[in-house]
């Protein structure tokens, strides 16, 4: 890894799959960041999602509550933070893998980006008629019956497929979901369900979506999801960012150099939670943490943040490792260039976990808040731990943050769970439960 700036024991610990914190030396270093995101497409992205909210609660019965808005609840994870050894620290768990409509993270860049296709369409057929604002045209059958002749086509290891594959369907859309060996069965099986061509490959995520690209590029009214280069995606996750700076507000939770937040992302491709990190980079600045976890097997955001800049990252391969983990949200072999070129100084650090360790979060999870999450979710869970490792307590000291059990709030992303049938999580728990005896 002649490119990476990992150090010979940081490469030796990460080939062996010995779990680690890493730090990012490129953090605050804004020439480490090529690339600039448009702080104007977070602000559309907010107002697309809150136009087409009344469209979103026509199509799905389960939105009509929140009036079309696709939002998680933040719940309180005061029953751990004594195991987590928080003391007064406040502990949070932030529940994306309750959301509607596609029961992970996922839900929200990838409709997102399916509104900005159709918006597109509709005014390249006038389907809006005199108004931007009358969505609800969009459900009609005419707009279904040119909706028709377009296919949207994504590769997913499972839960962007979910996503794309369930607004694209509902709206009339020819939906593709090509999808890596990594999926799970029950993924594919509910996307069928739903209308949407499922195309298995026995590669991985990054076959995936290459094959899902040349397919897509060779239809002359075929759009491509891009989860490695989009910014409706990543603006489309960012926007998390601000309906989680509300909820704290309502929870009278404070942030600023005194009360530091620290932020746990289970990372894949990068897209979600470098758009997180990117919207909450902006409202809360040096105040805000950002950690990204990846499992043992498939640290591609680590080995593509400590890739040197201005050169293409390095893969998981490159390091000498497989990929292959239970994780399948996070089994990603590549991380995306983009995010890491327009994001790598606003990433603090990351840390890894093995698949053993996945399912003991998973147990706790569910013991001691009754939280049900996919293995990939679980890892958010340790967090907070690593801030108690001698580099831990490094980055604190370096940031003149001296009170991150008592002061501080932490939260663990939840990315994805609700969705999963009841015996495939019957399963993770019997896994779980085996491992721990």
């Amino acid at each position: 890894m002649s490119a990476s700036t990992l150090s010979q024991n940081q490469l030796q610990a990460l080939q062996q799959q010995h779990p680690l914190l890493w730090l990012n030396s490129y953090y605050e270093d804004t020439e480490s960041a090529p690339l600039t995101p448009d702080p104007a497409e977070l602000d559309a992205a907010e107002a697309r999602l809150a136009l087409f909210a009344p469209l979103l609660a026509h199509i799905f019965p389960e939105l009509e509550p929140s009036a079309g808005i696709i939002e998680s609840p933040l719940l309180s994870g005061s029953a751990l933070a004594e195991e987590l050894n928080l003391k007064e620290a406040q502990l949070w768990f932030k529940g994306d893998h309750l959301l509607p409509v596609a029961g992970s993270i996922k839900a929200r860049g990838g409709i997102h980006e399916v509104l900005w296709f159709a918006e597109h369409v509709a005014k390249k057929h006038n389907l809006l008629g005199d108004s931007d604002n009358n969505c609800l045209h969009l459900a009609t059958d005419s707009a279904r019956h040119i909706f028709a002749d377009y296919t949207i086509t994504v590769g997913s290891t499972g839960n962007l497929g979910l996503s794309i594959g369930i607004i694209g369907a509902a709206l009339g859309f020819k939906t593709v979901v090509h999808m890596s060996a990594d999926a799970k069965e029950w993924k594919k099986t509910r996307l069928r369900e739903r209308g949407v061509i499922v195309v298995e490959h026995s590669g991985d995520y990054g076959a995936a979506v290459e094959a899902g690209r040349k397919a897509s590029t060779a239809d002359p009214k075929g759009y491509f999801v891009d989860d490695e280069r989009s910014t409706h995606l990543f603006m489309g996750y960012a926007v998390a960012a601000r309906r989680l700076a509300k909820q704290l507000e309502a929870n009278r939770i404070t942030v600023n150099q005194q009360h530091p937040l620290f932020v746990y992302l289970p990372a894949g491709v990068g897209g979600a939670p470098g758009g997180i990190m990117y919207g909450l980079k902006s409202i809360f600045g040096a105040h805000v943490h950002c950690f990204f976890a990846e499992p043992t097997a498939a640290p591609c955001m680590l080995t593509g943040m400590a890739t040197t800049p201005a050169q293409p990252v390095q893969s998981v391969y490159d390091a000498g490792l497989d990929g292959l983990t239970e994780a399948d949200g996070l089994a990603v072999g590549t991380a995306s260039q983009w995010v890491c070129d327009a994001t790598r100084d606003l990433l603090s650090g990351v840390y890894t976990a093995s698949d053993k360790s996945l399912f003991s979060a998973l147990l706790r999870l569910k013991i001691g808040a009754n939280i049900e999450v996919e293995p990939s979710a679980a890892i958010s869970y340790f967090g907070p731990t690593w801030l108690d490792s001698p580099l831990g307590q490094h980055y604190q000291k370096a940031h003149g943050l001296t009170a991150y059990k008592d002061n501080a709030t932490h939260i663990c992303w939840l990315t994805g769970g609700s969705f999963v049938p009841p015996e495939e999580y019957q399963a993770y728990l019997n896994t779980a439960q085996q491992l721990s005896s």
